[in-house]
């Protein structure tokens, strides 16, 4: 059964179309990601879904009853006039069980006095429903959600005129998170996510019991959370079956298909066409013009929405269709067919860059090595580095949290900014680019085609050719770029790194800003780049592919490990177990450490026995409770990938009792060891 279903949905601004033609249906357990090019409406789409504006033409049917949650891109407007903090905030999702709750309560301390059967009845029912709509965790859940999203105890109680924009999306990310709504409509939701606050709520979608539509760059995350692709275009979207890399492995195929299927029909309408000519004043004129009828409508259905539109023609026929989709301009005569035939588009692939990175010539095997690093500024130590040492053809990915220094780190290798102590030698015959977040390199003052001129001397047709394979074709190599949007920078500045020919490429967050066609084209030149690459990226599709080396900066430190990204997530895995290890002895000694204590403080060995015991007890219900919660955690993957999403409800209830109970037990042990 389908939550929400479009029946030809456009939109038009002027004279200008956005999109055309949209069909689609989305299930109510449907997990879809919608891609598509920079500037294609997919932003406008999700914001007629969410009824915050009204398509141009065709129908929207939402499921009767249905709830719908949407996130915008960006939220600094949000809370306006409220002065509350962030936990209360998220708190208010919960009122009705609240005032639930404080009946609950009213009732509970009149039993004393003794309650008639109509309000013990009462009682009976509002526990029940309390506890169904999660009244005993809901506090829970809310700690559970910002911790998740990255909020530190501190940041809970923040007032919401304090916060920045992209912690108001947060907040309203976790809102919408608790409120559960049947569809979850998502507008970038990585864009203001550190990595830890991504795969937390790639764990939550994951387990999420209705339906998700969301619009991401992020290609890893779309690979861990969707199980369908909608791919937009000018003039539709298309469905692919599957996660984000299923769909890049379907999509050449798909268009190839469909280029032989527009062939195919060319052929066989001029083939009709060339039979009603032939026959149109002959003895056969009335089924050459029954045929020109039948011809002519079936062109207006292509002309209107493709061969979708001409499937429901055949299927459903032409007064439905015609008022389904609006159709009126029908072909009378065979010299209008003919011309309205040769205006047929061929399916269009979407823009795509062309883009080429060679090295001059080879680089020395060394490439860079480094020994006692420390990266700062005079009086501000930002982090102490591992030895490194790159080779020729390694790519090394150096991820960690924002503004911990790692565009420092580039500036400190390309020696615009010296280290603090330790040594950098970089290798021999090196010839260095570099691709800057910011993109400070670009004078805003230029055109494109001056930009480009700027750094290499061209003829203006071949400057103008070279530029239409980074998409800026016509006019586009005309405009300032101060006036560029972020992905065109991006591109720009691409282009200008590609003629640069260096055989070492240090890259600040290349694929920011990018579409997901410019991430594919960028990251297929990069693997056939036969040089040595440095990246900083928050990318994690990139440094999957590319990653020999993943260079992890955390706190005040980075660390080198060698291997791919996968070792790396593996490694991180056995860290976090050795971690929870620890924390076990940990508690163990303090057991013991509490135990030496009582016998100082002159407790007998009976009274020092009994606390030990009842000590022994909680530990032993905490060590249950945690192997049920890994038993729960795995049973939540099995149910997933099963797609049984009943019984991922009823695991999930189970899985925030049971944390629920170990925090109570962890705090009961708490105060027993220091008692």
């Amino acid at each position: 059964m389908a939550i929400v279903t479009t029946t030809n949905i456009s939109q038009s601004f002027g004279d200008f179309d956005l999109f055309t033609g949209i069909s689609v249906s989305l299930p109510k357990d449907g997990k879809v990601g919608l891609v598509g090019p920079n500037g294609i409406g997919k932003t406008t789409f999700l914001r007629i879904l969410a009824g915050l504006m009204s398509p141009s033409a065709g129908r929207i049917h939402i499921a009767k009853g249905a709830r719908l949650g949407y996130l915008r891109q960006e939220s600094a407007e949000a809370f306006s006039g409220r002065t509350h903090s962030v936990y209360d905030e998220l708190l208010l999702v919960f009122k009705a069980l609240q005032r639930e709750e404080a009946r609950l309560r009213q009732i509970e301390e009149a039993m004393a006095d003794g309650l008639s059967e109509e309000e013990l009845a009462e009682y009976g029912r509002l526990q029940v429903r309390f506890e169904q709509a999660g009244g005993y965790d809901y506090e829970l859940r809310i700690k559970q959600v910002l911790t998740g999203l990255g909020f530190d105890e501190e940041g809970w109680q923040m007032p919401l005129p304090h916060l920045s924009g992209g912690q108001k999306t947060r907040v309203l990310l976790g809102r919408l998170l608790l409120e559960k709504p049947d569809l979850l409509i998502l507008d970038e939701p990585t864009n203001h996510l550190d990595i830890d606050a991504i795969e937390w709520l790639e764990g939550a979608l994951k387990v999420w019991e209705g339906a998700v539509l969301l619009v991401s760059h992020d290609r890893y995350f779309l690979d861990k959370t969707v199980n369908t692709i909608w791919e937009m275009s000018r003039s539709g979207i298309d469905t692919y079956r599957g996660n984000y890399t299923a769909y890049t492995q379907q999509r050449e195929a798909q268009w190839e298909r469909r280029q032989i299927e527009f062939d195919d029909l060319i052929a066989h309408l001029l083939k009709e066409l060339d039979y009603i000519r032939r026959n149109i004043a002959g003895q056969r004129t009335q089924m050459a013009q029954g045929k020109l009828s039948r011809l002519s409508r079936e062109v207006a259905a292509i002309r209107s929405g493709g061969l979708g539109v001409l499937a429901d023609l055949k299927s459903k026929g032409w007064m439905q269709t015609k008022e389904i989709y609006g159709l009126d301009i029908v072909a009378s005569n065979v010299g209008e067919l003919h011309e309205q035939i040769k205006s047929l588009h061929p399916p269009a692939r979407m823009p795509q860059v062309h883009m080429q990175i060679q090295a001059s010539h080879r680089s020395g095997e060394l490439v860079l090595r480094t020994h006692d690093l420390a990266i700062g500024y005079p009086g501000a130590l930002l982090f102490t580095s591992d030895d490194i040492e790159l080779r020729r053809q390694e790519c090394a990915a150096l991820i960690g949290a924002n503004g911990t220094g790692k565009t420092t780190f580039l500036k400190t290798i390309l020696e615009q900014i010296p280290p603090l102590s330790g040594s950098v030698k970089l290798g021999a015959s090196l010839e260095v680019g570099y691709f800057s977040q910011a993109h400070e390199g670009l004078n805003p003052e230029n055109t494109v085609l001056d930009e480009l001129l700027s750094h290499q001397e061209m003829l203006l047709s071949e400057a103008r050719n070279y530029l239409a394979q980074y998409l800026f074709r016509g006019d586009d190599v005309y405009k300032r770029v101060s006036m560029l949007s972020g992905g065109e920078r991006g591109r720009l500045a691409l282009a200008i790194l590609a003629l640069k020919k260096a055989n070492f490429l240090l890259l600040d967050e290349p694929t920011n800003h990018l579409d997901i066609l410019s991430q594919e084209t960028l990251q297929a030149a990069l693997e056939r780049f036969q040089g040595t690459i440095l990246m900083v990226t928050h990318d994690r599709y990139l440094v999957d592919r590319l990653a020999t080396q993943v260079w992890e900066l955390d706190g005040s430190r980075l660390y080198v490990h060698e291997g791919d990204y996968q070792e790396y997530l593996a490694w991180r895995e056995q860290q976090t177990a050795v971690i929870k290890e620890e924390i076990a002895i940990a508690r163990v000694e303090a057991k013991q450490a509490r135990l030496v204590e009582s016998s100082d403080n002159g407790l007998s060995k009976n009274e020092q026995r009994k606390r030990a015991e009842a000590l022994a007890a909680v530990e032993t219900e905490i060590h249950l409770l945690e192997e049920k919660l890994e038993a729960l955690t795995k049973a939540i993957e099995i149910a997933t990938q099963t797609e049984s999403i009943d019984k991922i409800q009823t695991i999930s209830i189970e899985y925030a009792t049971t944390e629920q109970a170990i925090e109570a037990l962890m705090e009961k042990w708490e105060t027993m060891a220091h008692e």
